[in-house]
């Protein structure tokens, strides 16, 4: 049985049905946000989790050039070691029947008589290698469907400069390529560059390595000082050419997951605080008018005993219902936006399952913030009416304090038409209320141009990298160290146009104690086909002597301009050698060293030497070029200017075509809830006002500019203040994703991204005014005119 209070609830509730709709989408969008957000987030980490442990993903990893297996037992006594598995992993250049380009492959050893201990490959499809077999291969999952690759297709491989045809026999996951990417792509490109795994037997004869390996990964130890067994493990490969171990949180495809989820962190924070702040303005703004409107029935509830506890808690609970209304279509709405997410999510990750499931915990949280945000701005609307004597109560409102309003007070004001002066005295009249309706719309236009901000940002990385840094179409990497003659091999080729000559070493760099593992990428002095670019689009060549460090390496170094690095060289004699900072370059990805080639060379007590050449190649006759570099021996890879950029365009676009649309949906409902809230809320204070206007003489239209022009001088004021602070959280959010080791976001906001955002905020409100307005031109004169006395 329904007690009186809760059946006069149940009336305001029918009254207001319009703005609980309005402020129960605002609560289920904050809801929503949070929920899938969160939700992502702790189902990635659980996935990737649950996918390292039963893969015996390895914790240290390290490359060698050829050492004896005889070595094992040694490694193993590193203190720390739970146990090792060494292996072959070499490149090699892959013909597939129905792609004409360069096709990148590695090739992976697994043993013969057993499954690997560590890096353990999850069976997709097909079955497990023959034990012997020479010609078949378990091929990565995002590599096979790029290529529409079966069970049971071939696949010419030019191994150790013989082409063979290797059977795909099975489709398989791993957990060291979870993010499949190409060394020196910002985005995978499933299509051009593939991982196999062969038997170990059949690898090692290929490459005559039998008796060695060239790679080892390690587990260890619970406890274990990751940095000890990397340093034992560097001084027992060091005599057999190792490359340098390093810890997982440097292996390229954890890194940069680690980065995406430190990402969701941070942006899964800002858009839910947003709405569950702008609900508790609405909230209060409700109230407010509601239980001004309601002084008297307060009184009458005084006096027949109801305490100011039970009148408290009456309109809290309108305002818990609204919210658990709002909570309700949220946690539905939140499930829907995971299982979207989760889409975009399995088109670049590799794991058996993605599964977003639910977490209850989650939605509680989510729940019991958006509950205390509703109160919160409720309270005090509440509690400056029940704390109102019955007596004051019963009487009607003091009239407001006129005043000359500042156009009135310069003098301007008699210049001004009567329903102008009439819009300015209304919202200067009631300075707080508008300044909060100016805030609340604000917000609108932030969330817009913080969404856009992420595409202002992919855009001008793609300029800079691809069109102004990248000026060759393909980049050739070679076996070994080469004469740098070979550039004008490579210039030979028909359809070459320009060869330029470059050299990539691994190596330690070090200041002080503090170092990093990275290469050194040497260019000649005039180089032309890659341009060292920063954020602010400055060139920079590479200079006679010294370095050019990437800024995110200089701070990770604390080193500056001046400083001496320490180079330890991972090839050939692997000189040590010092070098000072000329430049500190503020780029955009990875933790680049730059110097001059004729000048590693010399330092390398080596004559002039290249790993590759940039080349710039005639459209016309590209796919010839194609295939002379696809089956030339000393070619260890090709990669090809357009296909990473394709790659990147395609993944980038797809996922963020998604997230704009729903920050927009998010944005446009905080602009219909905020501006249709504040038009309705206007017209119930002003009905009697606008009715008297009618009466006497004034049109439809002339009273509709009164109201509306009131909505539309408060939604142009906001619409600078909303770029000013989209522009603030968007600097905000920049400092997270401007850190990543891997690739990192510039600040970069367009003017379109403004105009985005306020012709899309203008669209919102001029519907929600539209709406105001059918009521309006519906105002029943006689009964709004009645006297309440």
């Amino acid at each position: 049985m329904l007690s009186s209070l809760d059946r006069k609830l149940l009336r305001d509730l029918r009254s207001l049905w319009g703005q609980a709709i309005a402020i129960s989408l605002v609560i289920a969008s904050g809801v929503a946000t949070f929920v899938n957000s969160q939700n992502t987030l702790r189902s990635l980490e659980s996935t990737r989790s649950a996918f390292y442990e039963r893969s015996s993903f390895a914790e240290v990893f390290a490359s060698v050039k050829r050492a004896p297996d005889s070595l094992k037992g040694r490694l193993a006594e590193i203190p720390g070691v739970a146990r090792l598995e060494t292996r072959i992993v070499e490149g090699v250049n892959l013909d597939l029947e129905n792609v004409n380009e360069p096709v990148v492959g590695r090739l992976i050893s697994v043993p013969d008589t057993r499954k690997p201990l560590l890096n353990k490959l999850y069976l997709r499809r097909g079955r497990w290698l023959t034990p012997g077999a020479d010609d078949e291969v378990l091929a990565s999952e995002k590599f096979a469907d790029a290529n529409q690759l079966q069970v049971g297709s071939e696949i010419s491989a030019v191994i150790n400069g013989r082409l063979k045809k290797l059977q795909v026999v099975g489709v398989v996951l791993s957990p060291e390529y979870v993010f499949q990417i190409k060394p020196g792509d910002l985005v995978p490109d499933a299509k051009h560059f593939g991982v196999l795994w062969m038997n170990h037997e059949a690898l090692s004869q290929a490459f005559n390595m039998e008796g060695a390996f060239n790679d080892v990964s390690f587990e260890l130890l619970h406890g274990t000082n990751v940095d000890e067994v990397i340093f034992r493990t560097d001084e027992l490969l060091d005599p057999y050419g190792g490359s340098g171990a390093y810890g997982r949180k440097d292996q390229i495809s954890h890194m940069i997951l680690e980065g995406d989820i430190n990402g969701l962190k941070t942006t899964g924070l800002i858009a839910p605080s947003i709405f569950l702040g702008v609900a508790a303005f609405l909230f209060n703004v409700v109230l407010t008018r509601m239980l001004s409107l309601q002084r008297e029935q307060i009184a009458a509830l005084k006096a027949f005993g109801y305490t100011n506890l039970d009148i408290a808690w009456h309109y809290m609970k309108l305002v818990l219902l609204i919210t658990c209304v709002g909570s309700v279509v949220g946690t539905i709405g939140g499930t829907f936006l995971a299982g979207i997410v989760t889409e975009l999510l399995a088109r670049v990750y590799q794991y058996p399952e993605i599964f977003v499931s639910v977490r209850w915990s989650i939605v509680a949280l989510a729940v019991t913030v958006a509950s205390t945000a509703a109160c919160g701005g409720a309270a005090g609307a509440i509690w400056r009416a029940v704390r109102i004597p019955p007596a004051e109560a019963m009487r009607p409102e003091p009239p407001a304090n006129f005043k000359p309003t500042f156009f009135e007070r310069l003098g301007i004001g008699h210049h001004l038409p009567n329903v102008a002066r009439m819009v300015v005295r209304q919202l200067e009249r009631q300075k707080i209320k508008t300044s909060i309706s100016i805030f609340a719309i604000s917000l609108s236009v932030a969330i817009i141009v913080v969404g856009q901000y992420i595409q202002d940002s992919i855009d001008f990385v793609i300029d800079s990298q691809y069109f102004r840094m990248q000026l060759f179409d393909v980049q050739v990497t070679t076996v070994e160290p080469l004469s740098t003659d070979l550039s004008y091999e490579l210039a030979n080729i028909p359809g070459v146009m320009q060869a330029e000559p470059m050299r990539t070493i691994p190596a330690r760099v070090r200041n002080g104690s503090r170092y990093r593992r990275t290469a050194i990428r040497s260019l000649p002095t005039d180089v032309s086909l890659l341009q060292l670019i920063d954020r602010h689009l400055e060139s920079w060549q590479p200079p006679p002597s010294g370095l050019i460090v990437s800024k995110k390496l200089a701070t990770m170094l604390e080193a500056e301009v001046g400083d001496y690095l320490t180079i330890e060289t991972l090839e050939g004699k692997r000189p040590t050698i010092r070098l000072p900072i000329v430049t500190i370059l503020d780029d955009l990805a990875g933790l680049n060293v730059y110097m001059n080639l004729t000048e590693l060379n010399r330092l390398m007590r080596e004559g002039p030497r290249a790993t590759g050449a940039y080349l710039r190649v005639d459209p016309n006759q590209a796919e010839n070029v194609y295939n002379e570099l696809k089956h030339t021996p000393q070619v260890a890879a090709v990669n090809v200017k357009q296909h990473s950029l394709n790659s990147f365009q395609d993944t980038v676009s797809k996922n963020l075509g998604t997230m704009k649309t729903i920050n927009l949906t998010f944005a446009v409902i905080i602009a219909l809830g905020v501006v249709y809230n504040g038009a309705r809320i206007t017209l119930s204070e002003r009905s009697r006002e606008l009715a008297t206007l009618r009466v006497i003489g004034f049109t439809r239209q002339e009273i509709s500019a009164i109201l509306l022009g009131e909505l539309g001088t408060i939604t142009v004021l906001a619409l600078p203040l909303g770029m000013g602070l989209g522009w603030c959280f968007a600097y905000f959010l920049s400092t997270f994703l401007a850190d990543e080791e891997a690739f990192r976001f510039p600040f970069i906001i367009e003017r379109s991204t403004y105009a985005l955002a306020v012709s899309v905020v203008l669209t919102a409100s001029l519907a929600s005014s539209l709406l105001v307005r059918s009521k309006l031109d519906h105002l029943d004169l006689i009964a709004v005119l009645k006297s309440k006395e």
